[in-house]
């Protein structure tokens, strides 16, 4: 179990609706923007107005709040707007853990260190999805296909998340695949509903509407358990039918993704202590337990120094496939 699955915190008992009390020693003074670091549809769009709809409905602020897209450069014009909007709480970066990723991979003209870790507040599935058509109905047929005939494989973004994952894929099950990132994950299910991709490694939420369509299906999941039992998507199917990619025999048994908060540098700890408090408040609420359920993902809360030594710990990780991959910035 990873340090993100240890350290689950619940929110019960914060009061759910009204501003933070009169005492707070920070309030905003102006509208916010949401900025997903993806483009429209995707896991961390999808997360920016889940959580935009919780505040305004609840009204845990007086201010109005709008979701803007940079998912240029793989996320990185989302976090270089941030790192030029130092000092401006009233910037609220989405992102995941590429926040960190890309710096080490990429020439960007970013770090993480240029901005300040609010938390992280959810932890998202993966699994191998194809087209609904494709002949091969196991992940054992996947790779036997792959092998004989190279595949493309979609994702978001390069060098980030679901590349690394596609490169284990590729480690694991002695295949080679090439990879095709987009903007979002909604960009890739589309090409995959198009035929234009062999395969992708989208989220649940990310593909929720293609499988329940009839154009793709998933293969199997990166979970050590099978997903949680709920209504079914398809009209026979739902997650907890998907096998393990472990039962399918590719052994890559957990591979999961943060989903992260930020604001620019050079904040004051009481506009930081704002926008921690104001992520509980989201998470009390049903609408974010219904929105965890609808897109399979854990309920998680990391700040402070437990946000940090995740974050530690999963850049040592990368650093070993990076590394291998060659792509480490020099």
């Amino acid at each position: 179990m990873n340090v993100m699955s240890r350290l689950l915190l619940s929110a019960a008992g914060i009061v759910l609706a009204g501003t933070l009390p009169a005492s707070a020693a920070w309030q905003p003074r102006k509208p916010i923007e949401f900025v997903a670091t993806a483009g429209p549809g995707g896991g961390t769009d999808n997360l920016a107005r889940a959580v935009q709809s919780i505040i305004t409905k609840y009204k845990l602020t007086d201010q109005p709040i709008v979701v803007v897209n940079k998912g240029g450069g793989s996320g990185a014009e989302g976090y270089v707007y941030g790192k030029a909007s130092a000092g401006d709480p009233h910037k609220v970066i989405f992102g995941t853990s590429n926040a960190w990723q890309q710096p080490l991979v990429s020439k960007v003209a970013f770090n993480y260190t240029d901005l300040t870790p609010i938390a992280a507040i959810a932890q998202d599935e993966f699994l191998l999805w194809v087209k609904q058509d494709a002949p091969y109905k196991t992940v054992s047929d996947y790779l036997k296909a792959a092998a004989a005939s190279e595949f493309k494989m979609g994702g978001a973004q390069s060098k980030d998340t679901d590349e690394v994952l596609t490169r284990m894929i590729e480690k694991i099950g002695h295949i080679k695949l090439t990879y095709i990132p987009f903007k979002s994950g909604a960009e890739a299910a589309v090409q995959l509903a198009g035929g234009h991709i062999d395969s992708h490694v989208n989220n649940p939420s990310e593909s929720l509407g293609q499988w329940r369509g009839g154009m793709q299906r998933p293969l199997c999941a990166f979970s050590p358990k099978r997903l949680p039992q709920g209504p079914k998507i398809t009209a026979i199917e739902g997650w907890s039918d998907i096998p393990t990619c472990v039962e399918q025999g590719l052994d890559i048994p957990q591979y999961e993704q943060p989903r992260t908060v930020w604001l620019p540098g050079k904040v004051t700890p009481d506009q930081i202590a704002f926008y921690v408090e104001l992520m509980k408040k989201v998470q009390a609420t049903p609408e974010w337990k219904d929105y965890i359920e609808k897109t399979l993902q854990v309920d998680t809360f990391l700040t402070g120094a437990d946000f940090d030594s995740f974050i530690k710990q999963d850049l040592d990780h990368l650093k070993q496939v990076a590394a291998e991959q060659g792509w480490l910035v020099k």
